[in-house]
């Protein structure tokens, strides 16, 4: 590798040790939010920047994403976040009842219907509708939406008046839309008044700086009195996490239950968690630590000195990039020098 002749700053290496920014917190309609990582407050900036326009918008990512929270931004960072804001998750009610749910019925209309109820899009008349599992939504169903869509008046079941709604709609789906339209099985119209803006949602392994925070306050949420240690969060940021933001919340309301101390240790975690092996656990041998020295002072060259930055490329977590400079001894108040040559 080249050695590289730029120093970073003093100010940008006591950036680099310091032990972090404060990750920002958010509350959408009652849902407290953490955003520490670079990946998601890059997506955050987006949300904000597409909010104000009536365009709808897909959400994509994996179940447990935190699809329904990027959803709940758009509508808190719009002009219509006076206005309703009504969710529906189109795979938790059969077809017969998801219209009816829709678009609402009279008094009458099928056995049962006592008396006319409005449908969500009257409900969000002039506010926001998040649609949830989109990809769930039958034929009829689907065909019926995109009249909507597309501004067309429509029927409650059973009604003879007609209904116009100023409606901005937000869908999330964890399939893949594309794949379910060569398929057949998902109407390529509607896909496509769906997508006017696409939204993707990182998983949570593809953000480890993310995990600490929201590990910190789904664990005050049950407790405050409980924290989690160095080793038990660095820990956790090592996890593939396939559950993704859930499976990390039901976690922290484990432990909460189980927990006989008022920290959070390693060996407190579930027995999946203890075969993980911490990042650069150990000290390294003299070659190792020279090598690896060289990648991560050309990282934070290439990032300019900013550690969030430097730690994405390395696909590191930026805890875990603070302590390896730690480990190198880096002084702040001393000028660093990329490229492997250590500190000056």
């Amino acid at each position: 590798m080249a050695t590289a002749k730029k120093a970073l700053s003093d100010e940008a290496v006591a950036d680099i040790i310091a032990s972090g920014e404060a990750p920002d917190v958010h509350s959408f309609l009652g849902m407290p939010a953490v955003i520490s990582s670079a990946r998601m407050r890059t997506v955050m900036r987006f949300v904000e920047r597409i909010a104000q326009s009536n365009a709808a918008v897909l959400i994509t990512g994996e179940s447990g994403s935190g699809k329904e929270l990027i959803a709940r931004a758009l509508h808190q960072y719009s002009l219509r976040n006076g206005k309703a804001w009504i969710d529906i998750n189109c795979a938790a009610l059969p077809d017969h009842l998801l219209e009816s749910e829709l678009f609402g019925f009279e008094k009458g209309a099928f056995s049962g219907a006592d008396s006319a109820k409005q449908g969500m899009f009257e409900l969000a008349d002039q506010g926001t509708l998040f649609l949830d599992e989109i990809g769930e939504l039958s034929p009829k169903s689907q065909s019926k939406l995109l009249r909507v869509l597309d501004g067309c008046p429509y029927y409650r079941l059973g009604g003879t008046r007609k209904i116009t709604v100023d409606v901005r709609i937000v869908a999330a789906t964890n399939g893949d839309l594309e794949d379910e339209v060569r398929l057949g099985r998902f109407r390529a119209d509607l896909y496509h008044r769906l997508n006017q803006v696409r939204v993707a949602v990182p998983a949570l392994r593809e953000r480890p700086d993310d995990i600490g925070p929201l590990a910190s306050l789904f664990l005050e949420q049950q407790n405050p009195q409980l924290t989690l240690s160095e080793e038990a969060i660095e820990t956790l940021e090592c996890y593939s996490w396939p559950g993704n933001v859930r499976e990390l919340k039901n976690l922290m309301a484990r432990l909460a239950v189980m927990a006989d101390d008022t920290e959070i240790g390693r060996e407190d975690l579930p027995p999946e968690f203890q075969a993980i092996p911490l990042p650069m656990e150990s000290s390294p041998s003299h070659s190792l630590d020279k090598l690896e020295q060289e990648v991560i002072f050309h990282a934070l060259e290439q990032a300019d000195g900013r550690r969030n930055r430097a730690a994405e490329m390395l696909g590191i977590s930026r805890r875990t990039l603070i302590r390896r400079l730690k480990l190198y001894g880096v002084n702040p108040s001393r000028p660093l020098v990329c490229g492997g040559m250590g500190v000056n």
